[in-house]
């Protein structure tokens, strides 16, 4: 662990605060309906489309147009995929994706996740690319913020049957918060290097006489989407460890900065929009200190070196003295490669610049443990924001049965339908990873594509299930993904982890905007305190220790304890 290692991650979280508070004004200002700049464009989009802005939705009717949307998105992708051959932008001459792969890149996608169970550009026309996935990519990200902002207004308003449109509050996320903020970030990135062309792959000859395909395409446009709507899915097999992904230091910064900006910034959008700033900033306050602790045990194990060289051979361990570097890229480094993987695992972004199956174990165990507090912490765009209320109105709960009395969050009494959709959004995800897992554990369909044995098998299974079931996209690499079995599971995992807890979530949204405002009294438990944070952080610390300590005993933490002793698993 070094000073520059340090130093980085305060001026990424410094720039953060900086950044964050004017972005979340200037969206709290758009979903009100104040800043209409666009509405040139805007206005021709719903009269093509038939919507009446002006008309609200109840949560019933704003969870069925979010459905119907991504269902009709999803069968969309999927028939581009499979007919990509017949389709323009294909100067590879790709053939269509397989059926079982084109279910599953659709159903990823779709959910914002971006797992890619293939190698990119060898499988994805540019048509598709930019179609099919990158089209996606704006508009899943554009889902969870609408969904998020749907959240705010139950929070917020008094006595109202609607929590908005969700039309006009996707159509906005993207007019207004995502394309503008992608134009400048894609011609940033084209000034460091980023390639940004629809040109036939490269064919170069090297020194030795041998032949190389260099691939090329519209990366920057995808690249700067993949960071600020928390997709995550790369152009390239490396992601943003592969050079026309991530040319420099600087492009490093940028997309880790873009990662964690707007769900940063909608903590702002809460204060703002309900009336409480200081309850957002008790919010981000909360996901402050989890993000801290989690870069501070990343770096830390990830500095070490591997104790099994040490006890082997001294001297290859005082070659590792700067700490693990397998599967990392030297251009990053240590610090950089376990920032990075914080990060993209604190939201769900699950872009890489390194391999997280490649770390020490209890380093792979920071991302795997962000992704089971439910990609929280900054949150992806939109859902971040959603998952950490439930465990605010969780918090609340708990705080009002302490002193024993009804329990209030920012004047809305608390009562058992809330509890109860609060509670079934904080089920549904362990029992879709965990079952999943051990159905993988036990039968050959889940065994036969994994690639290591022993407790570090189980953390690459558990990895891929906790990382779809949280959108996320990530993956421990020794499991090959692409299976009949593996396509199947994880893509319907990404769809339960999803909309199976968006539901409960706007159920929770319409009921709260019906209750009536009730003045705060002398025992109404305050939600902008250092208190209120330190509740909410150890409720979630705990929520996640009960529900996923047995399975992370017998992975990451065996396979560290075993690792001590010199045991390795062939």
């Amino acid at each position: 662990m070094t000073a520059n290692g340090w130093f980085q991650f305060l001026v990424l979280f410094l720039v953060l605060l900086i950044c964050m508070r004017p972005l979340g004004i200037y969206m709290a200002g758009v979903f009100n309906g104040r800043y209409r700049f666009l509405g040139w464009l805007e206005k021709p989009i719903y009269r093509i489309s038939g919507v009446h802005e002006d008309q609200e939705m109840t949560w019933r009717g704003y969870a069925a147009a979010m459905l119907l949307f991504s269902f009709v998105s999803l069968l969309v992708t999927y028939f581009i995929e499979r007919a990509q051959h017949f389709l323009p932008w294909n100067p590879q001459h790709l053939p269509g994706v397989e059926q079982f792969l084109a279910w599953n890149t659709a159903a990823s996608f779709t959910t914002n996740t971006n797992w890619q169970a293939y190698s990119n550009d060898v499988t994805m026309s540019y048509f598709t690319q930019m179609a099919g996935l990158a089209y996606h990519n704006f508009f899943s990200a554009a889902v969870g913020i609408a969904c998020a902002i749907a959240l705010i207004r139950g929070v917020a308003r008094r006595e109202s049957k609607t929590i908005g449109n969700f039309w006009v509050d996707s159509t906005r996320a993207c007019l207004y918060v995502l394309l503008p903020l992608c134009i400048v970030g894609a011609l940033f990135l084209v000034s460091q290097g980023c390639i940004q062309n629809l040109h036939p792959y490269t064919v170069a000859h090297t020194v030795q006489g041998q032949t190389q395909t260099i691939a090329q395409g519209p990366v920057a446009s995808q690249e700067i989407i993949k960071e600020l709507g928390t997709n995550g899915g790369g152009f390239f097999v490396a992601n943003s460890a592969h050079p026309f992904e991530n040319p420099t230091p600087l492009t490093n910064f940028i997309e880790m900065f873009a990662i964690v900006l707007i769900g940063g910034a909608l903590t702002v959008t809460l204060g703002r929009m309900t009336g409480s700033p200081g309850h957002g900033w008790a919010v981000f306050a909360c996901m402050a200190i989890l993000f801290a602790s989690g870069f501070t045990i990343a770096y830390w194990a990830e500095s070490q070196p591997s104790p099994v060289l040490h006890n082997v051979n001294q001297h290859a361990s005082r070659l590792q003295s700067g700490g693990n570097m397998e599967g990392k890229e030297t251009r990053f480094g240590v610090s950089d490669s376990a920032l990075f993987a914080t990060v993209t695992t604190d939201t769900s972004c699950g872009a890489v610049n390194s391999m997280h199956d490649s770390f020490m174990p209890l380093g792979g165990m920071v991302p795997l443990m962000n992704m089971m507090l439910g990609c929280i912490i900054f949150g992806g765009v939109g859902s971040g924001l959603y998952g950490i209320l439930i465990y605010v109105v969780l918090s609340v709960f708990i705080a009002g049965l302490m002193v024993g009395r009804t329990p209030e969050y920012l004047g809305k009494k608390i009562e058992s339908y809330d509890v109860k959709m609060t509670m079934l959004y904080v089920l549904i995800f362990p029992l879709v990873i965990l079952v999943l897992t051990a159905i993988s554990v036990l039968y050959p369909m889940g065994l036969s594509s994994l690639a290591n044995h022993g407790p570090h098998g189980l953390s690459e299974i558990l990895y891929a299930f906790t990382s779809t079931a949280a959108n996320n996209g990530s993956a421990f690499a020794g499991l090959n993904a692409n299976t009949h079995w593996y396509n199947g599971a994880t893509g319907f995992n990404m769809l339960g982890g999803r909309f199976l807890m968006i539901i409960p979530m706007l159920a929770l949204a319409g009921n709260l905007a019906r209750k009536k405002s009730i003045p705060p009294s002398p025992g109404t438990f305050p939600v902008n305190t250092a208190l209120f944070t330190v509740l909410l952080t150890g409720v979630i610390l705990i929520v996640g220790a009960l529900t996923f300590f047995p399975a992370l005993s017998l992975g990451p933490i065996l396979e560290h304890l075993l690792l001590q002793h010199g045991v390795l698993f062939s």
